[in-house]
């Protein structure tokens, strides 16, 4: 079996990816630094709008599922969302809340938050692609 597939999933997944941090970045961002709200919650709704456009966006690009349990599918990715953004804010609350990631100049910006999100990213985003592939998106022999 060539590598070949799998590193262009991961190639489409990761552009994927990318506009889906857009949105989380960007919704965390006006939740938490325009309305206020509190680290985890706005962290949450940017982590879950993203995991929904990333869905789709995956479903039928990067997967090119054609499965017509459509709702059974989506229910599969939510669970494989929901356990990235448990560790998500696991790594987040590890890395600024215990203060591993070294605190920064104090500024409006809150760049201790912001490097523990980077990190964070990238770690789920290795969770998220390979649950995936092999949970979510998984072809069914016949």
């Amino acid at each position: 079996m060539s590598l070949k597939p799998l590193i262009l999933k991961f190639v489409k997944f990761g552009i994927v990816g990318a506009s889906g941090t857009v949105i989380d970045f960007g919704l965390t961002a006006l939740c938490k630094g325009i309305l206020g709200m509190p680290d985890l919650l706005s962290n949450t709704i940017g982590f879950t709008l993203a995991a929904t456009s990333n869905y789709f966006l995956n479903r039928v690009w990067t997967w090119k599922s054609t499965s017509k349990e459509v709702g059974v599918e989506y229910a599969k990715f939510l669970i494989v969302s929901l356990v990235g953004l448990g560790l998500n804010s696991l790594i987040l609350f590890l890395l600024k809340d215990i203060s591993l990631v070294p605190r920064f100049v104090e500024t409006t910006l809150d760049w201790d938050f912001w490097v523990a999100k980077i990190i964070a990213t990238g770690v789920v985003m290795v969770w998220n692609f390979v649950a995936n592939n092999f949970f979510t998106f998984r072809k069914k022999k016949c």
